[in-house]
């Protein structure tokens, strides 16, 4: 069973879900609500239904959290167009 290991980076399931309302980027709230959903007895097929995402997504997010930490789940644009273009 897939299990998020927020012990070993200093925080609680209060903490994910701090994180989960408060991050400055909905992708990054989408992500910590998943992990804290995760934490309480429900799993990443469950959790991925619920915020309409395929579960391996959820679990990549858990994996992610557990071998990199917290910041790993901070959205980082990516690329493509830059969002506001001033002339």
């Amino acid at each position: 069973m897939l299990r998020v290991d927020y012990a070993r980076w200093g925080q609680s399931t209060d903490e994910l879900r701090e994180h989960a309302l408060t991050a400055p980027h909905r992708r990054t709230r989408e992500r910590y609500m998943a992990l804290y959903e995760v934490t309480q007895d429900s799993n990443a097929t469950a959790v991925a239904e619920g915020c309409r995402r395929n579960p391996q997504t959820v679990m990549r997010w858990v994996h992610r959290y557990n071998e990199q930490g917290p910041e790993a789940l901070i959205y980082q644009r990516s690329g493509g167009r830059p969002l506001f273009v001033k002339r």
